[in-house]
């Protein structure tokens, strides 16, 4: 097993090459195809269709924008948690789905990179769910955890020969400092996914924002510090700024 980091658009790509397949740890972003196509063909110089298997870890533009793409490119398949109905569901579905691509483009920009096209359908068609502790589908030494809280499917891939584990945007690296993603759905369960990642001991922890890291437990304590005790999400911080706004023009008396 060899696992290649690649720059994607706003994300770290993490590419795993063995003799006869290949398995991208996350759907990454429909930004990203033509780096992954350089990379398999060019680098590796082997064919696209050596893909095998592609994990969504949970449905953001950056992690599940380029997985149905690929999947009509390569042939390859895709799995994701097995929890029932659609992140993106609804009418407010819409809206966050749109909402997500377009702070998407925000971060893009922040990094100061160019103008890409990340359309993506927000609902997922999988060849495979994935449930706690289930080997991946060709890939046993790979095993899926559940750790939601980002949102109600994220989940993250333990390595457990080399006791690495990919956590997605469990946690983020950001000016040196572990800090948790925004949104956090669910605290409750994302307090829970952290001490759940913390009580293997991995030697390692791939992030999608932050590269491959070895937190001491200083570290982990002030990420769980931070972790809110309450929901902290797109509508939440909208009403609280509009609330804000309002407490300021018209003040009580």
């Amino acid at each position: 097993m060899k696992l290649h980091k690649l720059d994607g658009y706003i994300q770290s790509i993490y590419l795993v090459e063995y003799q006869d397949r290949l398995l991208l740890l996350d759907g990454c972003s429909r930004a990203d195809i033509p780096v992954l196509k350089h990379f398999i063909i060019r680098t590796l110089q082997r064919p696209m269709s050596d893909l095998n298997l592609i994990i969504v870890t949970h449905m953001h533009p950056d992690h599940a924008g380029a997985a149905h793409k690929l999947r009509t490119l390569t042939g390859c398949k895709i799995a994701a948690a097995n929890v029932p109905g659609q992140w993106y569901k609804g009418f407010e579905g819409v809206l966050m789905h749109l909402t997500d691509m377009l702070l998407a483009k925000w971060v893009a920009k922040r990094m100061k990179k160019p103008r890409r096209n990340i359309w993506y359908s927000s609902k997922l068609k999988t060849d495979y769910k994935l449930n706690d502790g289930d080997a991946l589908p060709n890939f046993p030494d790979w095993v899926a955890l559940a750790t939601q809280g980002h949102t109600d499917r994220d989940i993250s891939l333990h390595h457990v020969p080399s006791n690495r584990v990919y956590v997605a945007d469990l946690m983020v690296k950001v000016k040196g400092n572990y800090i948790p993603p925004f949104p956090v759905f669910y605290p409750n369960r994302y307090r829970n996914s952290l001490h759940k990642i913390i009580a293997l001991k991995p030697d390692s922890i791939i992030l999608a924002h932050g590269g491959e890291v070895q937190p001491s437990e200083q570290e982990f304590q002030h990420l769980l510090n931070c972790a809110p005790k309450v929901p902290k999400t797109h509508w939440r911080s909208v009403k609280m700024k509009v609330s804000r706004a309002l407490k300021l023009k018209y003040p009580v008396e």
